[in-house]
């Protein structure tokens, strides 16, 4: 409609290709031109200078021969001061960047292992960044940013990394748990042999506070009681310990029957060895 009044307009964020009788004359920027058609002169066609974005996806193989779905994001626009050479260099811009996308992914990915094909994602993306950049300046375009968005292997290929991924990780819970108990043990045979060496210490200590108080009571009974010998006191005081002893089995609750010899005879015998007994725990302390 515009062409017929010999006036042309231009959109915000665009350029227009002016030529006269079919040659290049001008890149027209946004607003209004004008454009007398009966000299020959219009509008060839428009060009956006909006960032555009392409995502190719691209199929190629691992060093360790990993079939994987490469994503690649471009994100490119138009250079308003090369509109000519977008325009009429390249007939298919988004065809042109998605082979150069194809030939650096393939160039890269095989000479890398699948995990660090995830893991160099950045280099990946760089390499295809610096080659689409000196290709498509001389066609008016810009590179402004390639993104690797995703490494997709085989769905089987996937199950298995899960699965190699389950089973370490279980491995390493096992070492954990089995690590685990091992202290514990460790700290209980630790505690048990403190506890033991304690209950030695203790029992040892019993024994001489015994043997101790039994030695004070025979001088003091000796000196107080003329006439008596180291041996008569010590009889006494260890008939006194067996019937005490026995005293205290027969108030018991239990059911359990405990048999001891029992009488004169017998009585002077556990006398004897306790006092024998006694005497010796005295000699090793």
């Amino acid at each position: 409609m515009g062409q017929s009044f010999c006036c042309a307009k231009v959109d915000q964020s665009s350029v227009a290709i002016k030529e006269s009788f079919g040659k290049f004359e001008d890149v027209l920027l946004p607003g209004c031109h004008c454009m007398p058609w009966f000299l020959g002169k219009k509008v060839a066609g428009r060009l956006s200078l909006r960032l555009q974005q392409l995502d190719v996806k691209c199929e190629t193989k691992t060093k360790d021969n990993v079939f994987v779905n490469v994503v690649a994001s471009i994100q490119y626009h138009a250079l308003a001061e090369k509109a000519s050479d977008a325009f009429y260099k390249l007939s298919n811009t988004r065809s042109q960047i998605q082979a150069y996308v194809f030939d650096v992914i393939r160039a890269s990915v095989p000479k890398l292992n699948l995990d660090d094909a995830f893991e160099q994602k950045n280099d990946i993306a760089k390499a295809v960044e610096n080659e689409l950049e000196k290709a498509m300046s001389a066609y008016g375009y810009e590179i402004v940013q390639t993104l690797i968005v995703d490494i997709e292997p085989d769905i089987h290929v996937k199950r298995a990394m899960n699965e190699i991924n389950a089973a370490a990780r279980l491995r390493a819970a096992a070492n954990e748990k089995a690590e685990a108990e091992k202290i514990i043990q460790i700290k209980r045979a630790e505690g048990e042999a403190e506890a033991k060496y304690l209950s030695g210490l203790g029992i040892a200590r019993q024994r001489q506070a015994i043997v101790d108080g039994l030695r004070d009571s025979v001088l003091g009974f000796s000196v107080n009681v003329p006439g008596t010998t180291a041996k008569d006191v010590m009889d006494m005081v260890l008939i006194t310990q067996y019937f005490d002893t026995m005293k205290e089995i027969g108030a018991q609750s239990k059911s359990s029957a405990v048999f001891i010899p029992h009488g004169p005879g017998s009585v002077r015998d556990v006398a004897d060895q306790i006092r024998d007994g006694l005497l010796q725990a005295s000699t090793h302390n």
